[in-house]
């Protein structure tokens, strides 16, 4: 009898929300089948059988929160699994009953990997057992797929994931323009009501899945990072106007153009320029981490709460690259199928909050980062160019930064280069690499 444990399957995760169970008691399952489906901080993870064999227990149902390490369902594997064994490690089974596995014969040795490592191989179109591993006992770890995918690019074009898993539908946020769908408001889960005597009925909703894990982020940002705003405008017409120049080259290859993928580009020069806007801070070891690479998160408003997908290397690519890199999360999200790849590893985050409108906030930093850009409502406003009065388009933007590494002289020259670079378009490719 084989015990199957929920496993973290990814980013350190301590608990995990039963999305949904694919098998029954007494059904027969096959090495790697999807059982089921499990909600973790922000996607969700599909859970293969470790062995073949025939479910005799499930202590689990869906809706149900559990912590790692629980023991989730049994699976005899008895019979069933003596047919596979020239395909499968040997199976150690410890006095808790959890399978652990060994090497194998060396002309027939599977490759050892998690549930979530061997589901991201196949999204990523990896033949696992290719992969050399690196994790403890030569287990292949998630490290190990991006290194043989980047290697595979050298003399392959790489191509955008075009499969994977998630249950957040990503906003289209990769706007600025005033167009928006309304907003829907998250789903958390089942209710119960209590009346009370003076206030009337109180509706209880549970705090779990993704808003919980939101909630713990935002204290835990709020609390560590000495929060401080700069607010500025922009100038948007020569942007505008570029913009629509070049959207029917960009119908021509299918291409979304929006005018986020300027600010990325304009977000890039300047980090460069300003490197600690680009940087985290080791609280452990109170050390300043600044990082030669450009992951530029875009936090994203979905039922489920604030997701950050991440469009990596932001600062090698091109603006219809980096449109169409968007328009493909997009529609990987309406999909539900973002991965842990898809929100992790940004170094600075865009908060594009222009399409419901608002004027000014103050947004939290995704930590551990140190700062994070809000774009606001883009309108026409009455200002004074050489001194008259004229009709131009105008937006906000909302800089929120870690007062501890980055001082308010700093921040407004940051602000003012974006503003260099996007109010002057011609500038803004002059300074491209």
């Amino acid at each position: 009898m084989v015990e199957f444990k929920l496993p973290d399957v990814g980013e350190g995760m301590h608990e995990g929300e039963i999305v949904k169970v694919l098998v029954r008691t007494g059904e027969s399952v096959q090495q790697d089948q999807p059982l089921l489906e499990v909600q973790t901080d922000k996607v969700n993870a599909e859970l293969s059988a470790p062995v073949t064999g025939i479910i005799r227990e499930i202590f689990i149902s869906e809706g149900e929160t559990v912590e790692v390490g629980t023991t989730l369902l049994v699976i005899d594997a008895g019979t069933e699994a003596k047919k596979e064994e020239t395909k499968l490690p040997e199976k150690v089974v410890n006095p808790d009953k959890t399978v652990n596995f060994a090497p194998a014969r060396a002309d027939h040795r599977r490759s050892l990997a998690t549930p979530y490592v061997r589901q991201l191989a196949r999204e990523m179109k990896i033949d696992i057992e290719l992969v050399t591993g690196t994790g403890a006992a030569g287990r292949v770890t998630e490290e190990d797929l991006r290194q043989f995918a980047n290697r595979l690019q050298k003399s392959v074009p790489a191509k955008f994931p075009t499969s994977a898993t998630g249950n957040e539908r990503l906003l289209e946020a990769s706007t600025v323009e005033v167009e928006t769908e309304p907003v829907v408001q998250p789903k958390t889960g089942t209710t119960t009501r209590a009346a009370t005597s003076s206030q009337g009925d109180i509706e209880r909703l549970p705090l779990k899945g993704i808003r919980k894990k939101i909630a713990e982020h935002m204290v835990k940002s709020v609390t560590i990072i000495p929060h401080v705003t700069s607010v500025d405008e922009l100038e948007m017409d020569l942007l505008r106007a570029l913009r629509e120049k070049l959207k029917p080259h960009a119908d021509k290859r299918n291409i979304k153009l929006t005018f986020l993928p300027f600010f990325i580009k304009a977000l890039v020069i300047a980090l460069k320029e300003f490197p600690t806007l680009n940087a985290s801070i080791d609280d452990r070891t109170n050390e300043i981490l600044l990082k030669r690479f450009y992951h530029i998160g875009i936090a994203t408003d979905t039922p489920e709460g604030l997701i950050v997908p991440v469009i990596k290397d932001a600062d090698h690519k091109s603006i219809f690259q980096l449109a169409e890199e968007i328009d493909q999360l997009a529609r990987l999200a309406r999909e539900g199928k973002l991965t842990m790849e898809h929100i992790t590893g940004g170094t600075f985050t865009i908060s594009n909050v222009g399409p419901i409108g608002g004027q000014q906030a103050t947004p939290i930093i995704n930590h551990p980062e140190v700062a994070i850009i809000s774009l606001h409502k883009m309108e026409k406003r009455w200002v004074v160019r050489e001194d008259e009065g004229v009709i131009r388009w105008m937006m906000n933007l909302s800089l929120s930064f870690d007062h501890r590494l980055i001082d308010g002289v700093t921040a407004v020259r940051f602000t003012n280069r974006i503003k260099e670079l996007l109010e002057d378009p011609n500038l803004l490719f002059a300074e491209m690499v």
